[in-house]
């Protein structure tokens, strides 16, 4: 999914968790407040915040190898992609 508008709050939440990166640090790696990043993964649906910031948080999650998508059925679901390091 490159479509940042269709990223659920569960998804950014799940996506941080899996990374195993704490909230204040994603926020900084972001340039977005911790409370910003917060309310986006407390969202019902797609996460809800200014556009720019949504976009920094999934783009800092996409670049440490998470990939969003959904299924047939519309269900977020993440992924961390294989890395060759």
């Amino acid at each position: 999914m490159s479509d940042f508008n269709q990223v659920t709050g569960r998804q950014l939440a799940a996506a941080r968790a899996l990374l195993g990166v704490g909230q204040v640090e994603l926020a900084t790696r972001a340039n977005v407040s911790a409370p910003t990043l917060r309310r986006m993964e407390d969202s019902d649906g797609v996460a809800k915040g200014m556009k720019n910031n949504v976009a920094s948080v999934v783009a800092v999650l996409q670049a440490a190898g998470i990939e969003f998508f959904n299924n047939d059925r519309g269900d977020g679901i993440i992924k961390l992609r294989d890395r060759q390091t």
